[in-house]
């Protein structure tokens, strides 16, 4: 396997390094717009992984046009591109490996359009329409494309099959929760609104309809933040309210398992919710270029730059991949399945895996969100690499056995898999 690593932020950064504790591929380039991003991650893993450090390389990509990808991923020799960027970039680097003869892996789906008279109770297009609608030109290629294989959709995903395969002969809900109690200080150590996630992502997923799946309905829509619920998070979280979100768990789970209801709830917090609502009140949270005036050159004169509110929104906050010492706490990622188990009974579960933001510091000199999110493609490129998944088309991670997935990731490292344990909890 040849690695082709599209993005060197936060993620990508993370997932590099993961890789280079594994030997399950032949090689892996990093690629970013910035250079010299991508050239930091590779001299990171010099000084930390030398042995790993000459299966590693830097490039300079322009992810925007499906032909730069393409070309990257023929010159380099690429057999999988693996997309770590803003889901604004999908449809185009998913494009590009399909044209380049690749299999390719995102951890965020083709971007959704809300539907244009009755966004808050029909959905437009959703999630990964966009792709699922190419199923049939990747299947006739014989290439793989998985989608939405993070954490959330991604280690929700899989804990979802789990569930159905081994846990339930009737599913009444499967709800995905996210909830967490990290907290970020400014240098004085007073506690700052610093989101811990890209900030154009959190605005596209938080402020669009969300979406819910119901058997009897289908896929319909909701305003923003709606079903407030409060949920209780283990591994020392506790009660966090949570609210309705768009995300991509609610796209994929009804396309493979049988369920009468699927959600995503999120513990965002009033004060975040209170930011995202301003924004949006504000149009802060348009893509769509506005006029600004610029800072005054050498001379004092200003001039005008076409600027997207949503671009100076993520470029006057902290990078997310930066606060990681600042940062203290855990972060959860679950899937929350309700119905009757093996036996008949009634059962309800909480699956998920919960990880300490000083541990990912520590080992990774990573936050813990970030890494988490690097975690499930690590171990589904591995599975591909060895043959244990396989398949074409165009697939979320519900099309794969999850045992294998999370038996692999709970294995020690010493005895070959990633140390990473997950919980079941039964409620």
């Amino acid at each position: 396997m040849k690695i082709l690593l599209v993005g060197a932020g936060g993620v990508g950064n993370s997932l590099a390094k993961l890789l280079a504790t594994r030997d399950f591929y032949e090689s892996v380039v990093v690629a970013d717009y910035d250079l010299s991003r991508a050239e930091s991650v590779v001299a990171w893993i010099e000084k930390r992984f030398p042995a790993a450090h000459p299966r590693f390389s830097a490039a300079h990509i322009d992810a925007s046009q499906p032909s730069n990808v393409t070309d990257a991923a023929r010159a380099h020799g690429s057999t999988i591109v693996m997309n770590a960027v803003e889901p604004s970039f999908v449809e185009s680097i998913f494009d590009g490996a399909l044209a380049a003869g690749a299999d390719y892996m995102d951890m965020a789906m083709s971007l959704s359009k809300p539907h244009p008279s009755d966004p808050h109770t029909t959905p437009g297009i959703k999630l990964g329409d966009y792709q699922f609608e190419k199923a049939s030109e990747w299947e006739k290629e014989g290439r793989l494309a998985l989608v939405g294989m993070g954490v959330e959709p991604g280690i929700s995903d899989v804990f979802a099959k789990y569930a159905a395969d081994h846990l339930f002969s009737d599913i009444d809900e499967i709800g995905v929760r996210d909830g967490a109690n990290l907290v970020v200080t400014d240098e004085n150590g007073r506690e700052i609104f610093a989101p811990s996630f890209s900030i154009w992502t959190t605005i596209e997923e938080c402020l669009n309809p969300p979406l819910i799946w119901e058997k009897s309905k289908g896929w319909f829509t909701t305003a923003p933040f709606s079903e407030p619920e409060v949920f209780t998070f283990p591994a020392g979280i506790g009660p966090v309210e949570c609210v309705n979100v768009e995300h991509e768990e609610v796209a994929l789970v009804p396309r493979y398992l049988d369920a009468k209801r699927v959600t995503f709830k999120y513990g965002l917090g009033e004060e975040f919710i209170g930011v995202l609502r301003t924004l949006n009140l504000l149009g802060l949270d348009s893509i769509e270029p506005t006029s600004v005036r610029t800072a005054p050159d050498s001379e004092g004169k200003r001039s005008l730059a076409s600027v997207s509110p949503r671009d100076l929104v993520a470029a006057v906050l902290p990078d997310p991949a930066t606060l990681g010492d600042r940062m203290s706490g855990t972060t959860c990622a679950g899937t929350w399945v309700t119905g009757k188990g093996k036996d008949g009974a009634p059962r309800e579960v909480y699956l998920y895996h919960a990880i300490d933001n000083a541990w990912t510091m520590e080992h990774y000199d990573a936050q813990c969100v970030v890494w988490q999110t690097a975690l499930a493609p690590a171990l589904a490129l591995e599975l591909l690499a060895t043959g244990v998944w396989s398949g074409s088309g165009v697939h979320g991670p519900e099309a794969f056995d999850a045992k294998p997935f999370l038996d692999l990731m709970a294995t020690p490292e010493s005895e070959g898999g990633y140390g990473q344990a997950w919980g079941l909890e039964e409620r």
